[in-house]
C-alpha cells in the first residue's frame, strides 16, 4: 500500500530513518510524537507492513517499536488481528502528572542552588519566541515544541538530562491530554506568564517560590480533565 493510505502519515513527506539512530529507535520516536500529536488518534489502527513500507524497513524493527510503545500504553496490540493506538488512559494520567511534577520541581530547587550559576539563556529564548507566538493560533504546532523544548532547557542546565529523557517516554498519556488542553487563547497566555514565573523564582534564588510555580504550572492542564473529557469522550477510557 501507499504511504498516503497510513493515517497520520502524508505521502509528500519524508519517512527516511536517520542512519545514526537505530531504525527501531526513529520508528518508535516518529510514531510516538504522532499519537501525542493526536496526528495518529485513539482508535487509529496501525497495519505493521504499511508502518514497514512507509518507513522502507524489515518488519523486525517495525515489531521492536510497537513492543516500546505498548510498553508505555500508547498502543495495543492484539494477537492475530491488529494494534490499536490507545484511548487516554485516566489512572496513567494522574501517575505521570505525579512523577512529572516530582521530577521537574526538584529540577528548578535544584537550578535555585545554583547560586545563579544556572545557565537559563535557552530557556529564555524559547519564551521569548513563545511570546513572539502566543497570539498566532496557526503557530500552535510550534507553541507546543518551544514549550517541550523549554523544559527541556531546564533538565540540562541541571545536568539530569537523561532523567529528562526518562520523563518524556513516560508522560505520552498528559502529553495527549496537553494537545487536546492547548489549542485556547487563554491556556498559551497561562503558560507564558507559568514560564516567566518560573524563571524570576530561580534567577531570585526563592527555591520554594520556584517549585510551588513549577507545581501550580503542571497543574493546571490535570485540573481541567473533567472539562478536556467532556469535549472528546471518544478519547478516553
Amino acid at each position: 500500500m501507499s504511504t498516503a493510505s497510513l493515517p497520520g502519515f502524508d505521502a509528500a513527506e519524508s519517512l527516511s530513518l536517520n542512519a545514526n539512530v537505530p531504525a527501531s529507535t526513529r520508528v518508535f520516536e516518529e510514531l510516538r510524537t504522532r499519537i501525542v500529536a493526536l496526528k495518529l488518534p485513539p482508535g487509529t489502527i496501525l497495519n505493521r507492513a504499511e508502518l514497514a513500507e512507509a518507513f522502507g524497513v524489515s518488519q523486525s524493527p517495525i515489531r521492536e517499536a510497537i513492543q516500546r510503545l505498548e510498553d508505555i500504553s500508547l498502543v495495543v496490540s492484539y494477537r492475530q488481528s491488529r494494534t490499536e493506538v490507545t484511548r487516554i488512559n485516566r489512572e496513567r494520567l494522574r501517575n505521570e502528572n505525579f512523577l512529572r511534577t516530582g521530577l521537574e520541581c526538584e529540577v528548578v530547587d535544584r537550578l535555585c542552588r545554583l547560586c545563579g550559576d544556572a545557565d537559563l539563556t535557552k530557556a529564555k529564548g524559547y519564551l521569548k519566541i513563545q511570546e513572539a507566538l502566543v497570539d498566532d493560533p496557526s503557530q500552535i504546532e510550534l507553541f507546543r515544541e518551544l514549550d517541550e523544548s523549554f523544559h527541556e532547557s531546564l533538565f540540562i542546565a541541571a545536568g539530569y538530562e537523561a532523567m529528562h529523557r526518562l520523563q518524556i517516554e513516560h508522560s505520552s498519556q498528559m502529553a495527549r491530554l496537553r494537545t487536546l488542553d492547548l489549542p485556547r487563547s487563554d491556556k498559551m497566555h497561562s503558560v507564558i506568564e507559568a514560564h516567566a514565573k518560573v524563571i524570576a523564582c530561580i534567577e531570585a534564588g526563592d527555591r520554594q517560590a520556584a517549585t510551588d510555580a513549577m507545581r501550580a504550572h503542571l497543574s493546571g492542564t490535570i485540573g481541567r480533565l473533567p472539562d478536556i473529557m467532556a469535549a472528546h469522550r471518544d478519547y478516553f477510557t
